[in-house]
């Protein structure tokens, strides 16, 4: 594979273009369409009141997501999920739970519960990375919506996170893998950083062959290079941070 057949005509270590809109659903308090090329999440969060039972009497609250892939958001029906079946969209759901309490301090959040829903519309490689870093802007609309309404003082976050793709295909590592690169990739990796390069979570493996220290340190770099871009994205959306 060359640079030249790359989506959008864009270089290996370049993005497809990303767009990030707020305020995209009227009953959310936080929302955010995230689009990577081709893939879009729609992204929302919502605060209640309350913790889980586990969670009660430490003072602190919970920041939790759910994701799914709507059904015509790839290239073949793709059947709902059904409760306790969920073993790739848990996976998911986990990553961006993990990801988003990272940049928040749940103490200063109090006895409430973040849930940041991210549902696939369309779908182009790159689901999970998208809907990481819309969440961050969905909840970061959510927690100012609150500190707006006298509800918290100060906004709990501690920063900002986002995430991208990488990988390597025929040979070549590549930056923000779309359907067509990551289906045949021979190795498949997302990365999870803040705005100060520090890494949350990485998540790589040889799909078809093994690859060395080398490559892996060549990958990290290649990905967080494209964080950088979004968490520039972010603050250019919401102000915060710039």
């Amino acid at each position: 594979m060359t640079d030249s057949v790359r989506s959008y005509g864009r270089g290996a270590d370049q993005m497809r273009p990303v767009t990030l809109t707020r305020a995209i659903m009227k009953n959310a308090t936080g929302s955010c369409l995230a689009e990577f090329g081709d893939t879009r999440v729609l992204c929302t969060a919502t605060i209640e009141e309350g913790v889980p039972a586990w969670r009660k009497g430490q003072r602190a609250g919970w920041v939790t997501a759910e994701y799914a892939m709507l059904p015509a958001s790839t290239g073949r029906r793709t059947p709902r999920e059904q409760r306790g079946r969920k073993g790739r969209s848990m996976e998911i759901e986990r990553l961006i739970g993990r990801s988003l309490r990272t940049v928040v301090d749940l103490y200063k959040l109090g006895e409430v519960t973040v849930t940041c829903d991210c549902d696939v519309i369309q779908a182009d490689g790159g689901t999970r990375t998208a809907s990481v870093t819309g969440a961050w802007v969905a909840l970061y609309d959510a927690l100012a919506a609150w500190v707006a309404e006298g509800k918290l003082k100060k906004l709990p976050l501690t920063g900002q996170v986002a995430a991208v793709s990488m990988g390597m295909v025929d040979g070549q590592l590549l930056l923000d893998l779309d359907y067509p690169e990551d289906s045949h990739a021979q190795v498949d990796m997302n990365l999870v950083g803040t705005a100060d390069g520090r890494i949350v979570e990485v998540q790589g493996t040889g799909e078809k062959v093994a690859f060395d220290r080398a490559q892996m340190d060549a990958l990290l770099d290649m990905g967080q290079a494209g964080i950088a871009q979004l968490i520039k994205k972010q603050q250019e959306v919401t102000g915060y941070g710039a």
